[in-house]
């Protein structure tokens, strides 16, 4: 074998994450990492246009939160490389919101050598190589996995790198995790290539044609029908799928879960909107279809009817990395809901009986009753956003309206606002697949990162804003956030809510103990308040070496003011972190006296 032949490991790996079209790598380097830094200088020497650009994160969370919210956009796997086990555990609530978010990811990360006395190119040179060398380092995030791996061998990278993606991209998506001991990855083997085409994702599954008769009899036939969805608009044709078959079953209703997408038009008659677990229509309908949801109703708050016919459509319906999940569906099937959601219209309107059937005037009835209930219901939603009558504060439903007045219709938002998400969703009313997107797990500051790259797929047209809870907003880990968003010109706004603490545990603690001790207990003393609060805006500001635009608002005057400014600033290619003060200043930085009660 010539020694022009001859190329290690980590060259095959790297050709084939070009090769399976990963175009970004998130990373944070280590001692684990010396053939990739070497491949990663000679591939942009030799493949300056093919090699994935590669992006420096300093923390592991924010590297993964990018990669995670550019996949959820585009659909496309992105990398992450991180080092040996402590790199793994800075991925921190990054690897739970990947898999909750059913975002493909594939993560890499060393191994501390496995030889001590210079046995192969690649063995222990560090003290610090017997300090990382831990038992099972796969273990560390290995139940948030689609899959997880070792690549034992330079002979067959490529086909492990190969699986990982697929179990990665395969419905449900997720985070596949592999690890490499540096020998291995320093090993010489012969070049090679495979054939991308056997190496793709497991394709779409249908509803079996006896469900698809049963399901579409069902919805036709029922009084109240209703949808439940949470992830099916990450396939932004299966937006339109469902338009086509709600328009179609006049009456029948869609709620949205929340799970992380913008899965049915807010603007159309049918829709209820965003809910979290609880709506009175669940406890109403007698036909409810679950699909692509996690979470259709918390069964201690609301629940369907006795009697109800319940039929889950999911990628994953026996959601297998949930130890407890039960709903009492009479049928459910491992889908595609996008694919589900066309079979249903094509059966129904091809049926001549089911056609007679819907041409009754009952439904046109039905049809014109939803109209009005959503009316009222926008005019709810817009009387939430009425300016304070009394003073000149404002609430998030005033601050959202103004933020959909003022920005591009085709603003991408990336939201984690909690326990004000529901307010968020009713106030920006998104129809436009793709323009929202929730975190979807629980694991708090997802959106400082995913927002950068949402902006990094989006391109430098596309308006992208981060609404954020300030306690998660320090969640997100901001100095690392606006170093990169600076660094790669990467201009997102990013609005903080700022209400002074943590409104989620006293949410918690009410629905346990509605009349307990601490339920008149100040924020306070529940150890939940952030007053006097951190300057957010000055924060991320220093982390951008001073080039940003920060601000605070605290009346409605200000806020339109510090609002425009703001715009302004992002679509001037300069990020923006706008402290907006919900409910007045007071004990808030930079607006007036200090106060400990939240």
């Amino acid at each position: 074998m010539s020694s022009q032949a001859i190329q290690n490991a980590n060259n095959g790996w790297t050709e084939q994450r070009i090769q399976a079209g990963i175009t970004h790598c998130f990373v944070n380097l280590g001692s684990d990492h010396p053939s990739i830094i070497e491949a990663m200088v000679k591939g942009h020497k030799e493949k300056k246009d093919q090699f994935p650009r590669i992006i420096t994160c300093p923390n592991e969370m924010v590297a993964l939160s990018m990669a995670d919210g550019y996949a959820r956009l585009t659909g496309k796997p992105q990398c992450v490389i991180v080092h040996v086990d402590v790199g793994t555990q800075g991925l921190g609530a990054a690897v739970h919101n990947a898999s909750c978010g059913r975002a493909p990811v594939l993560i890499f990360a060393g191994l501390s050598p496995y030889t001590c006395d210079g046995e192969y190119r690649g063995s222990r040179t560090e003290y610090i190589h017997w300090i990382q060398d831990v038992p099972d380092q796969k273990q560390i995030v290995g139940q948030y996995c689609r899959y997880s791996g070792e690549i034992k061998c330079g002979k067959n990278v490529k086909q492990m790198v190969g699986r990982a993606l697929q179990f990665a991209t395969s419905a449900p998506a997720g985070p596949a995790y592999l690890v490499g001991a540096r020998e291995v990855m320093e090993e010489d083997i012969e070049p090679y290539e495979l054939e991308q085409a056997h190496w793709g994702r497991l394709g779409n599954v249908a509803l079996p044609e006896d469900a698809v008769q049963e399901i579409a009899e069902a919805l036709v036939g029922a009084k109240e029908p209703l949808l439940i969805t949470g992830y099916s608009g990450r396939d932004h044709d299966s937006v339109g799928s469902l338009v086509r078959l709600v328009d179609t079953v006049k009456g029948l209703r869609v709620l949205e879960t929340g799970g992380s997408d913008m899965c049915f038009p807010a603007d159309h008659r049918a829709s209820l909107g965003l809910r979290y677990g609880i709506h009175e229509r669940i406890s109403t309908a007698d036909v409810i279809i679950v699909t692509d949801c996690d979470v259709p109703w918390v069964p201690t708050l609301c629940k369907p009817s006795p009697g109800t016919r319940i039929f889950h459509l999911d990628s994953d319906p026996l959601k297998q990395q949930m130890p407890v999940f039960y709903i009492p569906a009479e049928a459910r099937y491992k889908v595609s809901t996008s694919t589900a959601f066309h079979q249903l219209h094509a059966y129904i309107s091809s049926s001549p009986s089911l056609s007679r059937t819907l041409s009754d005037p009952i439904y046109q009835s039905r049809w014109d009753a939803l109209a009005q209930e959503h009316s009222s219901r926008l005019s709810t939603i817009r009387s939430l956003a009425e300016p304070s009558a009394t003073d000149s504060t404002f609430n998030v439903s005033y601050l959202t309206s103004r933020l959909r007045h003022l920005l591009p219709p085709t603003t991408i938002f990336a939201i984690e606002a909690v326990t004000l998400t529901a307010f968020v969703a009713d106030q920006l009313l998104p129809s436009i697949p793709g323009t929202f997107l929730n975190c979807g797990g629980g694991g708090l500051g997802w959106s400082g990162g995913a927002a950068l790259g949402i902006k990094l797929a989006a391109g430098p047209h596309r308006f992208v804003c981060q609404i954020v809870g300030d306690g998660t907003f320090l969640f997100s880990v901001p100095g690392s956030v606006y170093w990169i968003s600076q660094r790669y010109r990467l201009p997102v706004l990013t609005v903080v809510l700022n209400n002074q603490g943590w409104n989620a545990p006293r949410r918690s603690l009410l629905l346990v103990h509605p009349h307990g001790e601490a339920s008149t207990a100040s924020n306070a003393d529940l150890n939940l308040s952030f007053a006097p609060s951190p300057d957010y805006a000055g924060i991320a500001k220093a982390a951008a070496g001073g080039n940003l635009w920060a601000g605070t608002a605290g009346t409605t005057q200000e806020l339109e003011t510090k609002l425009q400014e703001a715009i302004e600033s992002v679509e001037s290619g300069v990020g923006a972190v706008l402290d907006a003060h919900l409910d007045g200043p007071q004990g808030k930085y930079g607006g007036g006296k200090s106060v400990t009660v939240g």
